[in-house]
């Protein structure tokens, strides 16, 4: 079942009162600004002497401390707020490996909405258990994500409920867009951005906004090395699928590509690179140790990137996406300590 193929072209960027049309609208992204700021401020952008090099000097921007402890909760939010202009508090699904489906979670509770989360039969425990904190009801089913996505339609048909799918709502790149306005507005000297890369609502949005404001700013993507589908995809600039995604990094692990994100990437991406899990675990501890700083393993992707490529110049921004570690990882960082 490969319905998480369909195309984005369904409302795009919509802005009320007479929204905008088309993914990456300014206008679109100036609302989720004004829409976002009555639930929470600006991120931190702060330095990190301990990443730079003789030719680079390198910040990161913080998304852990958000509510839910990810950047997802701005899309879910965002995206959440926009179904409720419209359809009102109807029922929601969302299928997520743990911070998508928590941000809707958050979301709904936010807005008086019910929500399904679908989520991987071993998916992150703690994650799973801020979803039902947050009174959302949990399914786990299927092996990854991808199970868990088409179990989701499958309910989201049975019941006549609304899919907030992350990797294709038209809503959510508006939501982390914002992140892209607030690095180029706390630092315009800002010429690199560096940006975790999974299902691609974080780096679309990102780099549409960034590049509204700045032409020449550049956007690198990070990818898993163990989960690749996107990386294959922008690199042949069509729709890969891979047989498994298992990294560590489950906010990276998608094994199926969608056609529109890979063509929104391959314009918007200057670069992507590749990071093994060795080089995950190096990065949270590096953040832990050096920068006072806990990063879940899609969180420290960028991070990880940069700590690999001896040749970065400029001044470079790494996204800090989220903090939400499972147990079993902590015991895996001690090696590193």
């Amino acid at each position: 079942m490969e319905r998480d193929g369909l195309p984005m072209e369904r409302e795009g960027f919509p802005v009320s009162p007479k929204p905008q049309s088309g993914e990456g609208g300014s206008r679109a992204i100036r609302h989720a600004q004004t829409l976002l700021a009555e639930h929470f401020g600006p991120t931190p952008l702060v330095r990190a002497a301990s990443l730079d090099t003789s030719s680079c000097r390198v910040y990161l921007k913080i998304e852990s401390d958000l509510p839910t402890g990810s950047f997802k909760v701005r899309g879910a939010v965002y995206a959440m707020s926009r179904h409720v202009e419209r359809h009102g508090t109807t029922p929601v699904i969302a299928a997520s490996t743990g911070n998508h489906g928590a941000a809707v979670a958050y979301a709904g509770r936010l807005l008086n909405v019910p929500v399904t989360i679908f989520v991987p039969e071993r998916a992150n425990p703690v994650k799973t258990r801020r979803i039902v904190d947050l009174g959302a009801r949990l399914v786990a089913t299927g092996p990854d994500l991808s199970a868990a996505i088409d179990a989701a339609y499958v309910e989201a048909d049975r019941t006549g409920a609304f899919f907030l799918h992350d990797a294709t709502d038209p809503d959510i790149p508006a939501g982390t867009a914002t992140i892209g306005s607030e690095i180029v507005t706390q630092l315009p000297t800002a010429e690199t951005l560096v940006v975790p890369m999974g299902d691609t609502a974080l780096i679309r949005g990102v780099a549409t906004a960034a590049k509204q404001l700045k032409p020449s700013i550049r956007i690198i993507g990070v990818a898993a090395a163990n989960a690749p589908a996107y990386f294959l995809s922008w690199r042949g600039g069509e729709a890969v699928s891979t047989e498994t995604a298992n990294t560590i990094a489950d906010g990276l692990a998608v094994r199926r590509a969608l056609a529109p994100n890979v063509t929104a990437i391959t314009s918007l991406v200057d670069d992507v690179r590749l990071v093994e899990e060795e080089d995950l675990l190096a990065a949270m501890a590096h953040l832990s140790s050096r920068e006072q700083l806990i990063a879940e393993p899609a969180a420290a992707a960028a991070t990880a990137a940069l700590m690999k490529d001896s040749a970065a110049t400029g001044i470079i921004v790494a996204l800090v996406t989220g903090k939400n570690v499972a147990p079993e990882l902590l015991e895996r960082l001690q090696k590193y300590a």
